[in-house]
């Protein structure tokens, strides 16, 4: 089994959750931008135009529903060694993201990737 770029706490399911109630089908996009530009943005699936300039890191499933996670090229340069996970904690988030009436922002906590990740993503 390859192993996943990306993942999520169970507290951030739980809000997926309530926000896919509402919303319909969701995605994820982190950008590399300053201030709440540098946080991963959720937003209904589809609303968020990404292109040729934009990594798929992978699919988070949420009760058997994929999450599509994506982010732009030039942030992942940076970030190619590492395994994201998708997080929520209180405080005001960007006003683009979903959860942001909610008075919780997501946020990613990262971690460098094991040699054998790092071998299976072919960056070894």
């Amino acid at each position: 089994m390859e192993p996943a770029r990306v993942a999520l706490t169970p507290e951030a399911a739980q809000l997926l959750r309530r926000l896919r109630a509402d919303h319909g089908p969701l995605m994820f996009h982190q950008s590399g931008g300053c201030c709440d530009g540098s946080a991963p943005m959720c937003y209904p699936a589809g609303e968020f135009r990404t292109g040729g300039s934009d990594v798929h890191l992978g699919d988070l499933e949420v009760d058997g529903e994929a999450v599509p996670v994506w982010m732009s090229a030039a942030q992942h340069e940076y970030w190619k060694h590492t395994h994201l996970t998708i997080d929520v904690v209180r405080g005001r988030g960007s006003g683009f993201s979903l959860e942001a009436p909610e008075g919780v922002r997501f946020l990613i906590r990262s971690r460098l990737l094991t040699d054998d990740e790092l071998e299976a993503f072919g960056l070894a």
